[in-house]
């Protein structure tokens, strides 16, 4: 039997999250010989998706391991499971394991996005299923009236206008500020090329800033705009250049795919099943996969004899191998003076045994049932007017990320430690009392992410020092749509393998392979 060793590898990438997964799809037809190497039994990396029991072997792992540089603080919460009740029809207890898959990662994707362009380009489209992302909502608490002190009796939930409909039939609105709202749009969306002032425009300004001093757009319209750039950031500390170009991406989306959304999710897993898709496709085309396989030593080989292979390295239990290429993810290199700026954020996944169904609205005739809700709880809502916004993905049942009558939600705020969580576990509970809904929290997983959040600035490779070719990808992204970016990484990485001769149009363009209409 071949190992390993007996094959001189063009190209050695380690690690299985999004980045090293869709490299490894991009050159499944360059007929380069790849050997893509994780040291977990899984794949994904920070982009994993688990069943229960597995996310509880994961946070103990996290906990425990003294190299891990991602995560940190990983802890699981059972609640106490109450009687079943036939009268609500709500299922308060947890399934099987395996009737969960949980993301710790759990991106969408727009329907503009480059990576939406080339899963259909590399025909990989063809083994997932897309579910709707649909509507934006805002927490906006207001004073029970006297009569009814239950914060669940009150409409504290709105749902952020996408388009000039959207816009017309809010209620919320007044005329006035609706007026405000749609000229912003026009200009966000068909920018006046005419209009020279366009290039006087000062978009280092904060957003808030932006939108009062151009646009006279109320406070009120804020936190609604700001939720569709879906920036992790204070309206303070969030630019106009980021936000803007992004609020576009959301308005541009919608449609693109089908009537009444903008956004999708893949099935089974979000971002975890579009990874697992590229490394099938990976393997057919001649990949070869060795999890649970860690790197102990690699040395970069001079002299003449070595020059088609100058890596030489050490696997566990596995021997050594040579390579002429190498992609990896170390943490330690995005440390440095200069580098990418990491941050840490506080998430959160919950199982609910709830269906929030008011959250899935069909707002246009014939569009699909969403299957996925994004919430927006500014900081001042929760009782910390300096914290960054809170974000909740509620997932309902069809993601097939959950059991019938259960729902996953998914939380996310750029502030780490038990202050983070704290506001976390709050927009949960105000959810669900929002809603009104005899609903129970049965199970969740806490952590401290730590990673990249995008800047507007382009990110790049590291080339390692005294070690051509062998070269580093960024930490994982910690934003909660696929940034274009990435893609653009693993295209600059496809370019250092295939060389400067090919076409860039060739990148992620494959056609059907004969006989089959898959990878």
């Amino acid at each position: 039997m071949e190992t390993l060793s007996d094959t001189i590898w063009d190209v050695i990438i380690v690690g299985t999250g999004i980045s090293q997964s869709l490299l490894a799809l991009a050159l499944s037809r360059s007929g380069k010989k790849v050997l893509h190497i994780d040291r977990n039994q899984y794949y994904g990396g920070s982009d994993a998706a688990f069943s229960l029991d597995e996310a509880q072997e994961w946070a103990e792992k996290v906990n425990k391991d003294e190299h891990e540089s991602t995560f940190k603080d990983a802890s699981i919460f059972k609640h106490d499971e109450s009687p079943s009740s036939e009268e609500t029809g709500i299922s308060p207890k947890l399934a099987s394991s395996r009737a969960y898959t949980l993301s710790l990662s759990p991106y969408f994707l727009y329907a503009r996005s480059k990576l939406m362009s080339a899963l259909v380009s590399s025909k990989v489209f063809r083994q997932l299923e897309f579910m709707a992302v649909g509507s934006w909502w805002i927490y906006v608490p207001t004073q029970p009236d006297s009569n009814n002190a239950e914060l669940g009796a009150e409409k504290v939930l709105y749902r952020v206008p996408g388009n000039r409909e959207d816009v017309f039939a809010a209620t919320h609105i007044s005329m006035k500020s609706k007026r405000t709202l749609m000229r912003l749009l026009r200009y966000i969306t068909k920018p006046n090329e005419d209009d020279a002032s366009n290039e006087d425009d000062d978009m280092s300004m904060p957003l808030k800033d932006y939108l009062a001093s151009k646009f006279s757009v109320p406070e009120e319209l804020h936190n609604p705009l700001l939720s569709l750039s879906l920036s992790q950031l204070s309206q303070q500390d969030t630019s106009a250049s980021y936000a803007v170009p992004r609020i576009h991406r959301h308005l541009s989306s919608i449609g693109h795919l089908g009537a009444g959304f903008g956004a999708v999710i893949a099935k089974y897993g979000g971002g975890a099943e579009i990874l697992q898709a590229a490394c099938r496709a990976s393997a057919v085309g001649g990949g070869v996969y060795a999890l649970d396989t860690r790197i102990e030593d690699c040395l970069w080989r001079t002299g003449s004899e070595h020059s088609d292979h100058r890596f030489l390295v050490k696997l566990a239990n596995e021997g050594s191998v040579q390579a002429k290429c190498l992609f990896t993810s170390n943490f330690d290199s995005f440390l440095k003076e200069g580098s990418t700026p990491l941050v840490e954020v506080a998430r959160s996944i919950s199982v609910v045994s709830a269906t929030f169904p008011s959250l899935f609205p069909v707002t246009v005739e014939g569009a699909p049932v969403p299957a996925t809700a994004v919430l927006m709880f500014p900081g001042d809502t929760l009782g910390s007017p300096q914290s960054p916004p809170v974000y909740l993905q509620v997932h309902s049942s069809d993601t097939g990320e959950c059991p019938h009558q259960q729902s996953v939600i998914y939380c996310s705020v750029a502030l780490a430690g038990p202050e983070g969580q704290a506001l976390l576990e709050s927009a949960v509970d105000r959810l669900i009392r929002a809603e009104g809904l005899p609903a129970t929290v049965l199970w969740s997983l806490r952590y401290t992410h730590s990673g990249c959040l995008s800047n507007g600035e382009p990110r790049h490779l590291i080339a390692e020092d005294g070690a051509p070719d062998c070269y580093t990808f960024p930490p994982s992204s910690l934003d909660l749509a696929f940034e274009d970016d990435t893609l653009d990484l693993v295209k600059e990485a496809w370019k250092k393998v295939v060389g400067d001769e090919v076409d860039d149009a060739d990148f992620m363009m494959f056609d059907d392979r004969d006989g089959t209409s898959d990878q």
